[in-house]
């Protein structure tokens, strides 16, 4: 992601024009707000959660520039990891009190896609490695392991990966993510 790519809704609703696409695909995720560096590996969802400023559902729209989606891993870090856009909803601060319920929830809250008021796919929080916290603390570890001087810092944003498949998607269509079972506003994004 770039500070180009993210955008943040208005009151949980945003549009979206993407020039020089290719072949669109969005998909719902868990975005985290980092208050604090971490330093840690091996971390739990509950000690992952404690460096987090903010949760906010979100949507990443995903390019792919070769045929059919079909690619090699290189291919993979060659496209930036297919990255085009992020949209950051209703950012929901972390209460210290709350994180030991938050990290439950968000291994089994279930969410809800849909669109053109069509519903479309249901999604999990264990579709990510079992929890969208565990995600970051896996994150964590990795940039710590290749880069020991350079944690995931403050002001980071992180963003869990899909909560469903991906789904093809083009100018005119609108989608909304809903969850069920986790204390975060619903989420619609049109495409122009």
């Amino acid at each position: 992601m770039y500070q180009d790519t993210v955008h943040h809704s208005d009151h949980n609703s945003a549009s979206l024009s993407l020039p020089h696409r290719r072949s669109l695909k969005i998909e719902p995720e868990i975005v985290f707000g980092l208050k604090q560096a971490i330093f840690t590996p091996h971390l739990s969802a509950p000690a992952a959660l404690q460096a987090t400023e903010w949760i906010a559902l979100g949507f990443e729209i995903i390019d792919c520039p070769f045929p059919e989606w079909k690619f090699q891993p290189s291919d993979f870090v060659a496209s930036f990891g297919l990255h085009a856009a992020l949209i950051v909803g209703e950012r929901v601060p972390v209460q210290p009190e709350s994180i030991l319920t938050l990290a439950e929830e968000l291994g089994r809250f279930k969410l809800r896609i849909s669109k053109n008021g069509e519903f479309v796919e249901e999604g999990s929080g264990r579709n990510p490695l079992k929890s969208p916290a565990l995600c970051l603390a896996e994150l964590a570890a990795a940039v710590l392991q290749r880069f020991p001087g350079d944690p995931l810092s403050p002001g980071k944003i992180i963003s869990s990966g899909t909560l469903t498949t991906g789904h093809s998607t083009s100018s005119g269509d609108s989608w909304t993510a809903s969850v069920d079972g986790l204390p975060l506003p619903s989420l619609t994004l049109r495409l122009t």
